[in-house]
């Protein structure tokens, strides 16, 4: 039987777009890898059933259309995966960068400055916070109009005990003690440890955001890493001779 005469057996059936039933399935005919090479076309192509009747299961049906929910839930994790990576990427550069603008603070003052008015940019918060425990009184070497004072007891109370060094906070409630005149804005928090050593006492960074940037379950490698940095370079300062 030719071509021609096999294409004339399919029912034509309604022309869209000037294009009939039999002159798709003459072209499929003539092109038999072409889902070979769109893979993509068959994937999105009704399989007929292979039995009639109201009281018979199509096993074969029911596989296929199984396979295809399993590729697009893997298709959604794929995708997932990329972003989340994308992501990591992006907030390990930010810390990078944050932590170099740290180390090159020439002084405790300089540092400050790069805390308060660089690192919100740097790491995509609106307002970044240091203080320490130092009661009413002042501690030389760890003070200044932008650092805030802390009595004792707070840092451990603001990161639920002694043995926490990182928190992050989804709804975030301050009354001014950690961010200040901010506090109105911060929805969400990371709060950070500075641990203390014989000259310097226990502190504290606080980063905030008006957006559900933070909550539990994230990971804070790099939020300690920031705050392990930050209290080595004050450890250092306070250890310089006068």
């Amino acid at each position: 039987m030719t071509q021609k005469k096999k294409d004339a057996l399919v029912a034509p059936g309604p022309a869209r777009g000037g294009l009939s039933e039999a002159r798709v399935a003459g072209y499929l005919r003539r092109h038999p890898d072409f889902f070979t090479r769109h893979a993509d076309v068959l994937a999105a192509m009704t399989p007929p059933a292979r039995w009639q009747g109201d009281r018979v299961v199509d096993m074969q049906r029911f596989i296929l259309e199984r396979l295809r929910d399993e590729v697009d839930s893997l298709r959604a994790c794929a995708q997932e995966i990329i972003e989340t990576s994308r992501s990591n990427l992006s907030s390990q550069t930010r810390a990078h960068a944050a932590v170099l603008a740290m180390l090159a603070a020439g002084d405790f003052e300089h540092m400050v400055r790069v805390v308060n008015d660089d690192l919100p940019l740097l790491l995509d918060v609106d307002v970044v916070a240091i203080g320490f425990e130092t009661g009413s009184r002042p501690v030389a070497g760890v003070d200044g109009a932008d650092v805030r004072r802390f009595a004792d007891g707070t840092v451990d109370h603001l990161l639920g005990g002694a043995d926490q060094d990182v928190v992050l906070v989804r709804d975030m409630t301050d009354d001014g003690t950690v961010f200040a005149a901010a506090a109105g804005l911060v929805r969400s928090a990371a709060l950070a440890r500075l641990r203390p050593n014989p000259t310097t006492p226990v502190g504290l960074l606080a980063l905030g955001s008006r957006k559900r940037a933070f909550h539990p379950g994230q990971g804070t490698e790099l939020i300690r890493f920031m705050a392990r940095m930050l209290e080595c370079c004050v450890h250092g300062w306070r250890e310089k001779p006068a």
